[in-house]
């Protein structure tokens, strides 16, 4: 990984996802555990930011990253893009709450846990839903927005 972003500038945000599965809305058949076992391999990554999953269970405890990794960004993975429902505001706002205990404010990012696109000429979701996903995912940012600015 180094190798590949050895000489890009600062002025370039550089990051890293890891996808825990993306072809099957069953939560049953995809990667489980948390992140524990790359957080060696993640500071050595000459990468700004971590854009990982944690919009599920599987993903496991955010700490396990926040505790190791406060000097890089988060890509905080806040939507689930297999499931059929948006969020709550009060799931989505709970986790920024929850990286707010590792990062500051302007080192998390919200993004869905992996993109909304097709895989095998099969969409993960419709677009309406990603739509009402991406839309709580707003609403939550300035929520907790307006809390830290208090």
């Amino acid at each position: 990984m180094n190798r590949v972003v050895d000489g890009f500038k600062d002025q370039i945000r550089i990051g890293i996802h890891v996808c825990r599965g993306n072809w099957s809305k069953r939560e049953d058949v995809l990667i489980t555990g948390d992140y524990q076992p790359l957080v060696d391999c993640f500071s050595q990554m000459k990468v700004k930011q971590l854009v990982l999953e944690y919009a599920t269970p599987r993903a496991g405890d955010l700490a396990v990253v926040g505790r190791n990794l406060s000097d890089r960004e988060i890509g905080l993975g806040v939507c689930n893009p297999r499931t059929d429902e948006a969020e709550s505001l009060d799931f989505i706002a709970g986790r920024i709450r929850e990286a707010l205990q590792f990062w500051a404010p302007e080192k998390i990012f919200l993004n869905p846990d992996c993109g909304f696109g097709c895989f095998a000429n099969r969409c993960v979701n419709e677009e309406q839903i990603a739509f009402e996903k991406l839309k709580a995912m707003v609403a939550a940012a300035k929520v907790v927005r307006a809390e830290v600015a208090a």
